[in-house]
């Protein structure tokens, strides 16, 4: 058997099933696309669901895809067996209501043995229990021995995911030979041993589960075909684990080279070797599709993946950045399949070494505290961990509590999940809430008994559309008819209307007849993209059939396109200004104004923004024509246009073009970029790590913002007396210069104030073995004063003074000791830590000054006269 590499097979598999007729799909984005059941892709058929349940038409009956997935239900076993991993790529073929087990069973084999060359007789196929007919396939028609066959039970060779398609699996298992068997005489397919291992997995999608397990024939047979890409591989090289197969390696290699740990050397840094290979994999793949670390989601999951992989490289000895130089050779090993990668990697490079760099300033102080905790259940004989404190290394060092758990774990505890349960639930209620009312569809959810497709859009072309009414919902449910008063919505057979997507904003307008008015308050689409026409009937009544003229509000549709054009011309100098690091996190298109979230780890200086905000003006100025055109993908991409991370787009896309912008976008524009008027930039600010937001104004925008500016300084004139707003400047700099020297003049007058109080104090100080030693109350010091008066005292080498003062409840205290009295013995920071502990409280600070404080207000006149016989004991 030839030993083929990894992207080797992956080729090969897709080009099989290419001359079978199938078509061939890039892998769809790690981010699901309207699935909101998914956190992230984790199977090759997770982002078909809409072709297998027939809500939505396949480009083709045949399909063949490589899908990269991401699961991580197993991670505290990666690195410690030999077939579990967070990221791996799927191979698949599927059919859609095309052929079925008499084609899926054969292609299976002849794959596998033929163009593979894998020895048939090293091969065991598995079927459902009661599956009469794949066995009568394999056998009659395949030629495999009936007594090879293994018929296995529902938990084994039958897939479903509770209600919904489901049906029997027919399995393939490579037999690796008996030295890596159990040794049980009943070793075989489906023993839990390592010698048996499962290559291809077909699902036979022939029932429908009611979800009370009672399953009934469906009309459209499915084939959904998985064979993890790793899993053939170390079949066909012949390796023991997917940590060993040609391109996993080669970053392993890498890892060991960073590390100075050698693979093979011991089990302890063999897992974490591998787990930094493994998770270093997985957040490449995640970063190129758009997801950013962050505390919720899938952010969340990379955030996890990164800082597990920086505590294992700890363990090998890696106390600084390193993961970030990994990536280079992930981005090497996959490129050939995701060109995509080599376009990211230096952005990818700077999300990791980031990410890196904001986990090093904790991790060292958050593991110091985790010992801590660990040290103090050691001592009182327990094995649980209080939640609140996992919360709190979370909260305060970043320390996701899998993290936690994991290291407390290692060394025989667990913690309280109910306990950081309910800390964690404290803290993001608010959040959870106002996220929880956003998320809700308050339209959706709703049979509109139509029949499945998008509305049409004629909106792009025109403003005004004659239309038929086809469904109307009231109060959630269906009705014929809507009274005037009465509000809910609409759907049309099609509408000029834009539906809020893509972070433009929905149009409004009216749907009218001779008789009737409905005013469109907000569009939005619902998941088979019919557009449903939100609003109020304003006047008389409409019903399901009418024939209806639906217009756009022109004017506030001009302003929407203005600031979305400008968010293009924006995205443009952003990547000329700062880098081409830059790429869209998000959007937000109103009427002429805009909000614009981008990848960029630093604040943008105000020059930055000056030149961003002049280059956007230059192409409005410019008057360049905006075209529009429907285009290939691949020609498209040819073009140079740029598509958003994480977004999956059809075979053709719109393709938005102005001047040397060329982007992807479904939006709508205006046909010339100096009908957007002026452009200003309104702020600029931080909204998660290495992502920033820009919020703008176009067109009437602007002018309102200039208006707004210019009144305001009109308004300042008026108080400062001036005639115009021209004199401004000049005027308060003279102010400010006099300011600055009537607070030099009250400083100095402070000081002078605080020495005299000082020496009136000294001038009652005690001889004590020819040092002068004063304790004292002062009323109505604050800090300052006290510290000013401190300073005058310490002026006498022989001083030793503690000072107090009370304000709201609390004792302030500041202790000095004069250079020679230092020297005797006699330590600021131990009378402010004796006096602050009489008291209380607590405080430190440097041997001649220190500083602490206290709340309980009846021992002060107790510590204060205790300061004299402490010096004593110090100078004796």
């Amino acid at each position: 058997m030839e030993k083929y590499g990894l992207n080797q097979l992956r080729e090969m598999f897709l080009s099989y099933f290419e001359s079978k007729g199938h078509l061939r799909l890039g892998s769809f984005s790690l981010i699901p696309q309207n699935d909101p059941s998914l956190l992230l892709i984790n199977s090759g058929m997770a982002p078909m669901k809409p072709w297998f349940t027939g809500t939505e038409t396949p480009p083709r009956r045949r399909v063949t895809t490589c899908q990269r997935c991401i699961r991580t239900g197993d991670i505290d076993n990666i690195g410690k067996t030999d077939r579990h991993g967070t990221y791996f790529e799927m191979l698949g073929n599927f059919s859609f209501g095309d052929y079925f087990k008499k084609e899926a069973i054969p292609f299976a084999w002849e794959f596998l043995t033929e163009v593979v060359g894998i020895p048939a007789d090293r091969l065991y196929p598995s079927i459902y229990t009661d599956d009469d007919e794949a066995f009568d396939i394999w056998v009659n028609d395949v030629g495999v021995k009936p007594e090879r066959i293994t018929r296995l039970g529902k938990a084994d060779n039958f897939w479903e995911h509770g209600p919904g398609p489901c049906g029997p699996c027919s399995e393939i298992y490579f037999d690796r030979g008996i030295e890596h068997g159990c040794g049980k005489p009943t070793c075989g397919v489906g023993c839990d041993c390592d010698r048996f291992i499962e290559v291809w997995n077909v699902v036979f999608s022939q029932f429908n589960n009611d979800g009370n397990d009672n399953y009934t024939e469906l009309t459209q047979k499915n084939i959904d075909t998985g064979m993890g890409l790793e899993r053939l591989a170390v079949v066909v090289q012949g390796v023991n684990s997917l940590f060993d197969v040609d391109t996993v390696m080669n970053i392993t290699n890498r890892v060991s080279e960073l590390t100075g740990a050698r693979y093979g050397e011991s089990h302890e840094k063999d897992v974490s070797l591998r787990v930094i290979t493994d998770h270093v994999r997985a957040s490449t793949m995640m970063i190129s599709d758009g997801v950013l670390p962050s505390n919720e989601g899938r952010g969340y999951v990379l955030r996890r993946l990164l800082r597990r992989a920086a505590r294992h490289g700890r363990l090998l000895g890696v106390n600084h950045p390193f993961l970030y130089e990994v990536i280079p050779t992930v981005v090497q090993e996959n490129c050939g399949a995701y060109p995509e990668l080599s376009e990211r990697r230096d952005y990818i490079i700077r999300v990791v070494k980031t990410e890196e760099e904001n986990f090093s300033r904790t991790i060292d102080a958050g593991i110091g505290r985790l010992g801590d905790l660990m040290e103090g259940l050691k001592a009182s004989g327990s094995t649980v961990l209080d939640g609140n404190e996992v919360f709190r290394l979370y909260d305060t060092f970043g320390f996701p509590p899998d993290l936690t758990g994991e290291i407390l774990a290692e060394q025989g505890f667990t913690y309280d999940e109910e306990q950081y349960k309910a800390a964690m639930d404290k803290q993001r209620r608010t959040a959870r809430e106002a996220r929880s009312s956003s998320d809700t569809d308050a339209w959706g959810g709703i049979d509109l008994g139509l029949a499945p497709g998008a509305t049409p859009f004629t909106g792009y072309d025109e403003l005004d559309t004659e239309a038929t009414v086809l469904a109307m919902v009231e109060d959630g449910e269906l009705s014929s008819v809507l009274n005037e008063g009465k509000e809910g919505f609409l759907v049309l057979d099609s509408t000029p209307f834009y539906a809020e997507m893509g972070g433009q904003t929905a149009d409004t307008g009216v749907i009218v007849t001779d008789d009737a008015v409905f005013r469109v308050r907000d569009v939005k689409k619902d998941k088979g993209g019919k557009y449903l026409h939100y609003g109020v009937m304003e006047q008389g009544e409409l019903r399901v059939e009418d024939q209806v003229t639906a217009s756009v509000d022109y004017d506030r549709r001009a302003a929407i396109a203005r600031a979305h054009s400008a968010t293009h011309l924006l995205q443009k100098a952003l990547r000329q200004v700062l880098g081409d690091h830059v790429h869209q996190a998000g959007s937000l298109v109103e009427p002429d104004r805009l909000r614009f979230d981008f990848t960029h780890f630093e604040a943008v200086t105000p020059d930055e923004l000056r030149e961003v905000e002049d280059l956007v003006n230059e192409d409005l100025l410019a008057g360049h024509q905006v075209v529009t055109e429907v285009l290939p993908i691949e020609e498209a991409r040819k073009k140079g246009a740029m598509a958003l991370f994480g977004e999956k787009y059809s075979d053709e896309v719109r393709v938005v073009t102005m001047g040397d912008s060329v982007e992807f976008c479904g939006g709508t524009h205006l046909d010339n970029t100096a009908k957007a008027g002026a452009f200003a930039i309104i702020s600029e600010s931080s909204i998660a790590s290495g992502v920033r937001r820009i919020e703008a104004v176009t067109g009437e925008g602007t002018i309102a913002a200039l208006r707004k500016d210019q009144d305001e300084l009109n308004a300042l004139a008026g108080i400062l007396k001036l005639n115009n707003a021209a004199e401004l400047v000049s005027k308060v700099e003279a102010q400010t210069n006099e300011l600055r020297e009537l607070r030099r003049e009250l400083e100095n007058m402070k000081a002078r104030e605080a020495a005299a109080e000082a020496e009136r104090i000294m001038a009652s100080a005690k001889d004590v073995g020819g040092y002068k030693v004063i304790a004292s109350a002062v009323r109505g010091a604050n800090v300052d004063k006290l510290r000013s008066m401190g300073d005058s005292i310490r002026n006498d080498p022989k001083a030793v003074a503690v000072l107090a003062s009370v304000a709201d409840g609390k004792i302030t205290f500041l202790a000095v000791s004069g250079s020679e009295a230092v020297k005797a013995g006699v330590k600021a920071g131990d009378l402010i830590r004796h006096v602050a502990r009489m008291c209380g409280g607590s405080g430190g600070g440097k041997p001649d000054t220190a500083m602490g404080g206290g709340r309980d207000l009846s021992a002060l006149t107790d510590a204060l006269e205790s300061v004299e016989a402490l010096a004593a004991d110090k100078l004796s």
